[in-house]
């Protein structure tokens, strides 16, 4: 069944009574050509290179596919409807593991960004889920009125508005969309579709595109410490962003107190110690001097590794946005005052070494 050739205001009847019914009054602005694209869940070498380039940052909000609504086989009336990001990645995994299943897939335009996070954000939200609805004339697709979302979109979803505003019932499928067949089963989800894990091979994938992004820094800063204070505290900066982006993630669940901040000091601390140790027993130069260059080390790693640490609450579905919010709050501020306090250290010893005062 094909979408009629405008899509502005199709109304499904549970809403005709509302002035442009879909919106409460708003009329619909629909960018998407009307129509119903086809997809497979065949996962081709081109899809798996475009999540390569996603998972090391290339391009990085490049990765989408076109908002609307997909056919999956060949879905009936009666087919499942899901809802989507339009980022490449969340895309296939829910096509994939659809494998043989005629159904259709909505798209929401996320701006390019994964469910969870596109949550977070607003953009997998009640409003987009009304506007793709109406857009795609799915009312005049489907005959049931309902609508399954992946159980990490529940954050951006009122599903009471979206019945409202859409006449479309809200189902919350699993975490996981390798759990979907099971799930479409009973469309009931078992204590463990629900529950939510952040298990190693999770966290890995997400190493490369945050080294990535701190490189370019990471490089510039360890140059300008170089310059300024030796190798070694080139090498400092260098090891304080390996701790953050790749050694945090992996130790993650090892690692002790709750928040991302805190744990990232006490990791950037550990690898701060030898650094430390170096320059304090470094017996050509002062005891004042060799106290200042531990001091700089142990004020400016644990900082970095902590400000990297803390970026990754925005990937763990470990954290809430409250918590996260209240966090950055609470250590931001201290994480600055500790990183500016070892940045003037370091700058002092390299003046001074300049001037040949020490």
């Amino acid at each position: 069944m094909e979408t009629p050739p405008s899509c502005t205001c199709s109304c499904p009847p549970e809403t005709a009574s509302l002035p442009c019914g879909c919106t409460g009054g708003k009329k619909e602005t629909c960018e998407e050509t009307p129509g119903i694209s086809t997809a497979t869940s065949t996962i081709t070498f081109a899809n798996r290179f475009d999540h390569f380039l996603a998972r090391w940052g290339v391009n990085r909000m490049g990765h989408t596919v076109k908002p609307g609504l997909y056919r999956l086989g060949n879905p009936d009336a009666d087919s499942p409807v899901f809802a989507s990001a339009n980022y490449t990645l969340s895309f296939d995994a829910l096509r994939s593991a659809l494998e043989g299943i005629d159904a259709y897939i909505l798209v929401l335009d996320t701006k390019g960004i994964n469910v969870w996070c596109a949550a977070g954000k607003g953009t997998f939200g009640t409003a987009e889920l009304v506007r793709s609805v109406t857009c795609s004339d799915l009312a005049h697709v489907v005959r049931h009125r309902t609508i399954i979302l992946p159980q990490l979109g529940a954050p951006g979803i009122s599903w009471p508005d979206v019945m409202r505003r859409s006449g479309f019932k809200v189902e919350y499928g699993p975490v996981r969309a390798t759990d979907l067949p099971r799930y479409l089963e009973t469309h009931t989800a078992t204590p463990d579709m629900r529950k939510v894990r952040f298990p190693l091979a999770d966290r890995l994938v997400l190493v490369p595109v945050e080294l990535v992004h701190a490189a370019p820094p990471a490089i510039a800063g360890a140059l300008v410490l170089f310059f300024l204070a030796g190798p070694l505290a080139a090498l400092a900066a260098v090891a304080a962003v390996l701790a953050g982006t790749v050694a945090f993630p992996l130790l993650l669940p090892l690692l002790p107190t709750r928040d991302f901040s805190t744990k990232g000091l006490i990791l950037g601390t550990i690898a701060a110690l030898p650094v430390a140790g170096a320059f304090a027993s470094d017996a050509s130069a002062p005891v004042w001097m060799n106290a200042a260059g531990a001091g700089m080390a142990l004020l400016m790693m644990p900082a970095v590794t902590a400000y990297l640490a803390l970026n990754f609450t925005g990937c763990s579905t470990t954290t809430s946005r409250t918590g996260v919010r209240n966090e950055i709050f609470r250590y931001v501020p201290i994480i600055a005052v500790m990183a500016v306090a070892g940045i003037v250290l370091g700058i002092s010893l390299g003046l001074l070494g300049w001037l040949e005062v020490i």
